[in-house]
């Protein structure tokens, strides 16, 4: 009710004789919204291009939109199968992308059909629900009656849980009724391994000879002429045993589809992208094509600074002369701060937060020992309710008593977040060292691709804020051998000397 009050009061600073009022009011409204706004605009008809900002960042999310439907036309016309790797820093839109894709192709005029699938549980559950809500939202506005369970159903069909996609074309020579497959965090596709496992115990299929990767791009081989299959891939992101990583997609094509034309970009020539991969064994005997524009390069999620994923991997790298300059370079714009004591890390994003940002609690799903401190990673909780609900609703991400972890928060983001920090994950004698609750005491992690699970579990965490973060480290105690102050000390002492603010 006080908008022409604040209009007034803004005015009130500036001498009005240098102010255009008309020019003001026909200016553009360049907003940044979070991924659940964007998909609820698009889903209603809006084009990425409107509903981003016009800076490098949002444009680059035309540019290689744009590109990927070059790629599409190229492929209907000249009856090709095509595979897409779209990379991109944490944040930069990857999913946004996806997103616009599978709406603007799917036009049932046109017989033509896309498919958004992730593996992502909390992701796809959180959207399907916020254009659920959106749509029953506009109903009502029109006076038309819509019951949410008929909403989700139409949400549903081009929003997809990767597993339940894939099982629909097991056994069997179902021709998919989609043209173009769009694989949100194709990073984390399951090994042959954990799909044999999986197949043989939850489905109690015996024979099930295929990778994930392998299997999916199966599904749309199966279309006599043309298909595109896109893959939205981030570096470092993989955080479950059992997630193949990138170099099993290109082993899949070289194995069984030697024929499909593969578009890629130069950041996949990257170690977090190839692991242990030589980029020359990963590209071998492939019909490989190199697009910059399927980069993504600027973050939109941290839309305050371009460098948080920067600072962050030179963080986790212990890189301490980049992570300081970067922090210098941003920390006005985006301020990191950190703190031993919960109840002032909770009063810091509070404080920050105005009208309708989001602020929330994140840990490792590995913090079993922050439990004193009153944060219980094994809570089983509603994570649409925690990330659509109202400030008024103890059961939303406001409350500050309900923590999600990287598995419920991957993809997603909020306003400011308080990343807890505990002692599965340490900084002893200048190096990182990893670690699992079991029973009553900690326990080395000593296979190399489950501490790069570990680390990346933190690399999620650490990149999930939009405007602002507080990192509290618990401040520990003898009396208790899991939780030793030096378990906790280390940490903190490290993150301090970079440069970040103690409050």
């Amino acid at each position: 009710q006080n908008i022409a009050d604040a209009i007034h009061l803004v005015c009130s600073t500036y001498n009005e004789s240098n102010f255009d009022y008309y020019l003001w009011e026909e200016s553009e409204y360049l907003p940044t919204p979070t991924i659940i706004e964007a998909a609820q605009a698009l889903y209603r008809g809006h084009n990425v291009s409107d509903i981003t900002r016009s800076d490098a960042g949002a444009e680059n999310l035309t540019v290689t939109t744009d590109e990927i439907n070059k790629i599409i036309e190229f492929s209907k016309a000249n009856r090709k199968k095509s595979i897409c790797f779209i990379t991109g820093v944490p944040g930069s839109g990857k999913t946004l992308v996806g997103l616009n894709i599978a709406i603007q192709r799917s036009d049932a005029d046109k017989g033509e059909h896309a498919v958004f699938l992730s593996g992502n549980y909390p992701l796809v559950t959180v959207l399907q629900e916020a254009l659920a809500r959106d749509k029953v939202s506009q109903a009502k506005d029109n006076n038309q009656s819509l019951k949410k369970s008929e909403a989700l159903r139409s949400t549903a069909a081009f929003i997809q849980i990767i597993h339940k996609y894939r099982d629909s074309f097991v056994g069997n020579t179902i021709l998919p009724p989609e043209r173009v497959a769009i694989f949100d965090e194709a990073q984390r596709a399951w090994t042959k391994d954990q799909m044999s496992k999986f197949m043989q115990t939850k489905k109690g299929v015996i024979d099930f000879e295929y990778s994930e990767p392998e299997f999916l791009i199966s599904t749309m081989d199966r279309h006599k002429d043309w298909a595109v299959v896109i893959c939205l891939v981030g570096g470092g992101q993989e955080i479950h045993t059992g997630e193949a990583g990138l170099p099993e997609w290109f082993d899949s094509i070289r194995r069984s589809f030697p024929d499909w034309n593969v578009f890629i970009t130069p950041q996949l020539n990257d170690e977090e992208y190839r692991r242990d991969y030589s980029w020359e064994k990963m590209i071998a005997e492939l019909n490989v094509m190199e697009i910059e524009k399927l980069h993504l390069s600027t973050s939109v999620r941290s839309f305050r600074t371009p460098d948080l994923a920067s600072f962050v991997k030179a963080v986790l790298d212990i890189d301490t002369q980049s992570a300081r300059a970067l922090l210098k370079k941003f920390r006005d714009k985006y301020p990191i701060v950190l703190t031993r004591d919960l109840n002032k890390a909770k009063e810091w994003v509070q404080s920050q937060c105005k009208g309708t940002m989001r602020y929330g609690l994140l840990a490792s799903s590995g913090a079993l020992r922050l439990k004193p401190e009153g944060i219980f990673v094994k809570n089983d909780i509603s994570v649409a309710n925690w990330f659509l609900n109202d400030k008024d609703d103890v059961r939303s991400s406001y409350y500050l008593e309900d923590v999600v972890t990287e598995f419920d928060i991957q993809g997603l983001e909020l306003d400011y977040t308080i990343v807890a920090w505990d002692a599965d994950f340490r900084f002893e004698n200048n190096e990182w060292h990893y670690y699992i609750f079991s029973g009553t005491r900690w326990n080395n992690v000593k296979l190399a691709s489950k501490q790069n699970y570990l680390k990346n579990s933190y690399r999620v965490l650490l990149t999930r804020a939009r405007q602002g973060m507080v990192i509290f480290i618990p401040k520990g105690s003898d009396d208790d051998k899991t939780r030793l102050k030096k378990y906790y000390n280390g940490i903190f002492e490290y993150l301090k000397s970079i440069g970040i603010t103690v409050i």
